[in-house]
Formats: structure tokens, C-alpha cells, sequence
């Protein structure tokens, strides 16, 4: 439960700074961007998976990079929902997936599947890295 609040939580963060960084994006506050990322965490369970594999042909042909015009969908059904998000057109929503993306990516990769913040030593031995 804790890697779901954390998780939660860094979503929440991606959407203010996203907000924060692109004129098109509005957030009311941080419960409005709380409530948000759990619309968008759903969204990204659910609907998500069906909507990469009925657009698969052109997400193979662009080499994954449609994944993020299906995120920016998502985001502008989120906006839909939360009042207190807005969005203002489709490349406002295309660049706030991609920030909201990077931003979840990094911090994320901090994050173990129990909820742990770990820091992962690789040494370099015998030429190889472990």
C-alpha cells in the first residue's frame, strides 16, 4: 500500500510541476492535481493497455513515440472530469504527457515495488558492471 500512496504522490507532483512549466496547463491546487492523478492513474490501468494495442500498427511505425499522443488523450479526458485542471488544446496536453512522463520516470526509478526509496550502487568490476 505504501508503493500506491508514493506512486500517488508522484504523479500529484508531475501534474504541478507540469502545470508550473506549460502556459496551457492549469491547476487549481494540490488537491485538485491530487485528485487528478488518481483519475489519470486509473485511466492509465484501464484504458490505457486497450488503447496501445488497438493503435499498435502506428505506435510500431512511429517506434513507440504514438504512446505519447495516447498519453496526451488521457490527460485531455482527465481534464474532462477534474475541475480543477485545464488544459487548453491538444499540444499543451502532448507536451504536459511528455514532462509528466519524464518527471514520473526519473523519480520513479528511485522507488522499489515495496513503496522503499533505494539507492542502487553499481560497481564496476572485472570490466563488467554489477
Amino acid at each position: 500500500m505504501n508503493g500506491l500512496l508514493i506512486r500517488w504522490l508522484i504523479l500529484t507532483v508531475s501534474i504541478l510541476i507540469c502545470a508550473y512549466l506549460i502556459d496551457g496547463i492549469h491547476v487549481a491546487g494540490f488537491f485538485s492535481a491530487f485528485v487528478a492523478a488518481a483519475f489519470l492513474g486509473v485511466l492509465n490501468a484501464l484504458l490505457r493497455p486497450l488503447l496501445v494495442l488497438l493503435t499498435l500498427p502506428i505506435n510500431i511505425l512511429t517506434l513507440g513515440l504514438f504512446t505519447f499522443v495516447i498519453n496526451a488523450v488521457l490527460l485531455l479526458m482527465v481534464s474532462g472530469v477534474v475541475t480543477g485542471l485545464e488544459i487548453r488544446g491538444f499540444w499543451s496536453a502532448l507536451g504536459g504527457a511528455l514532462i509528466i512522463s519524464l518527471i514520473s520516470w526519473v523519480l520513479l526509478s528511485f522507488i522499489s515495488d515495496k513503496g522503499r526509496v533505494e539507492y542502487i550502487d553499481l560497481k564496476r568490476r572485472d570490466g563488467r558492471w554489477e
